[in-house]
This record gives structure tokens, sequence and C-alpha cells, in this order.
């Protein structure tokens, strides 16, 4: 990977804050940002539990916010942080939205697939700890 894109641990931290929330709240803890012009422009947490609602996930709140604060569906130039690898709708709606890279934390072989330049693994063992912890917690 030519690597013409560092990605910025600030905004892997903030997700990675955001994904304690969720798993503090009850839910698989997810957490993701949207950033441009180096500052975070829209932010999400899994709530799928909370809400009752199939497409409650972090990149999906975190795309929606962006928008609004944009006040286009157009993404372009912007960045998604997330701690676990997207499903195939969160990547979809990245795509759709036009985001320019995805940087995550933990893979996801089991729903993780992406269709966008991504930058893998990056902060991936904090991004595991909190999923570990959450699921130690549930069982």
């Amino acid at each position: 990977m030519k690597l013409e894109f560092l990605p910025e641990k600030r905004f892997m931290e903030r997700a990675l804050e955001l994904a304690l929330e969720a798993g503090e709240a009850g839910e698989v803890p997810v957490g993701a940002v949207i950033v441009s012009g180096g500052q975070v422009i829209g932010e999400g947490r899994n709530r799928r539990e909370s809400l009752g609602n199939a497409i409650a996930h972090a990149e999906i709140e975190a795309i929606a916010r962006a928008c609004e604060r944009l006040g286009t569906w157009r993404l372009s130039g912007c960045q998604l942080y997330v701690t676990l690898e997207p499903c195939q709708m969160c990547a979809g709606a990245a795509y759709n939205a036009r985001v320019e890279r995805v940087v995550f934390g933990a893979e996801s072989p089991e729903a993780g697939t992406l269709k966008i330049p991504a930058y893998p693994g990056f902060m991936e063992d904090e991004a595991r700890q909190i999923l570990r912890d959450f699921f130690a917690r549930q069982r």
C-alpha cells in the first residue's frame, strides 16, 4: 500500500470512546467518525438494540450526521474512522456517500466488506479489546 495518507490517532481514539459508550449501553461496541479537513463532522455509535432498528449502526449514524452538517449527501474528500470493519450495508453507505477512505481497527471476517480504499488494522488491539471485554461481560 502506498502511504500517501496517514491516519490520525485522535480520530480513532474518538471512535474508540464512542464504542465504549455503545458497549456501556448494551450495544455491540462500535464507534465511527467522519472527518473532513482535519475536523470531525459526524460521529455515531451502535444503537440497534436501544432503537430497535436494524440499520442503527455507528457508520450509518456518522454518515447521516456528516451529511446534515455539510448539507449534502456527497462526502467526497472525507474519511470514515470506525473501530470495526464495516458490514456490507455500511460499506455500501460509505461508497454511495462518496467517502474517500475508510480507516478501521478490528477486521470482521464474518461481516466485513469494503469496496473503497481502506487502511485496516489501525489501533486494532484497542478496538478488538473493547469488543472482547463487551462479549465477555455478555456471557
